[in-house]
């Protein structure tokens, strides 16, 4: 049975979302379908292309993904149906996939080109469903697109790094429904540039000289828990999708607050983190010992 899922910024209240799911099912009644998000921010391609990574890899292979954000077909907003890690990817061409795509190279790309046979004024109902069914069929991509080199980038999708490699500059591309704020810094990408050195990240007025392995790593397990008044303490951690993340452990906007209240942070927000450049030794010299306790002086 064919799985395909839906991931737009249509939300909850309008018929959207309802009447692509029933033009798949006229199409395809056997067909499974799996929702991953409406409450993408409208028009947020940063957001969305965050999501749709950390989603896509939980299905099962041959799975087929329709992205409808920002997908009114203009000359500069084509549409197009991508093959990558044995998922298929159905979306407008306007940077969505970059940010998995620049993980993993894709297997095919075309630029889908059967509208002269659709009249549509909503693409995803009318032009992902079409492409979405056939693929579910067994169609190969060649018959609904041409084959096309590359995809379109996303602006900011990689962190800068300055000459010296001493500062890394992100940016915010996504808040959660806790109000944790995600960062476009990987762990990866992190560990390359900071090779072993010291670091102090930087987001509004907080910095942060630890990454905690998980939220509760912030909890003194020690002190009895009501005298611990860890709720609302301010973390940084890299999360299930290994982005770079600030928090505030057990958040809530309404009570102890969120990174993103607390911080002041929105989307596309600068976050730095500067490292502490390694002491240069002189050939031949060794740094003094460190002393650790009275003992040493003896």
């Amino acid at each position: 049975m064919a799985i395909i899922t839906l991931t737009t910024d249509f939300g909850e209240k309008d018929h959207f979302a309802g009447a692509t799911k029933g033009a798949i099912y006229s199409e395809l009644p056997d067909v499974k379908i799996v929702d991953i998000s409406h409450s993408i921010s409208p028009f947020n391609i940063p957001e969305a292309a965050y999501i749709i990574q950390n989603a896509y890899s939980s299905f099962p292979k041959g799975t087929i993904h329709i992205i409808g954000i920002d997908a009114e077909i203009n000359p500069e907003n084509k549409h197009i149906a991508i093959k990558l890690d044995d998922h298929y990817f159905i979306c407008a061409n306007n940077g969505i996939m970059s940010m998995i795509c620049s993980e993993i190279a894709p297997e095919k790309i075309v630029e889908i080109n059967i509208h002269d046979k659709i009249q549509t004024s909503f693409p995803v109902l009318d032009v992902f469903v079409k492409v979405a069914c056939h693929i579910a069929r067994g169609g190969t991509l060649e018959v609904i697109g041409k084959n096309i080199p590359e995809i379109k980038p996303i602006k900011n999708i990689v962190p800068y790094v300055n000459d010296d490699k001493t500062q890394i500059i992100g940016s915010v591309i996504y808040i959660d429904n806790y109000g944790n704020v995600v960062t476009n810094i990987k762990r990866s990408f992190f560990e390359t540039i900071q090779k072993g050195r010291d670091f102090e990240i930087s987001a509004r007025n907080y910095t942060f000289k630890k990454i905690h392995k998980k939220y509760s790593d912030i909890v003194n397990f020690d002190i009895p828990e009501n005298k611990r008044h860890d709720e609302g303490r301010k973390l940084v951690v890299f999360n299930s999708g290994n982005f770079l993340e600030i928090a505030v452990y057990k958040s809530n906007s309404a009570t102890v607050g969120s990174a993103s209240t607390l911080l002041g942070l929105g989307l596309m927000d600068a976050v730095s983190i500067k490292f502490t450049p390694k002491p240069v030794i002189p050939q031949g010299m060794e740094l003094p010992k460190k002393i650790h306790n009275v003992s040493d002086f003896e």
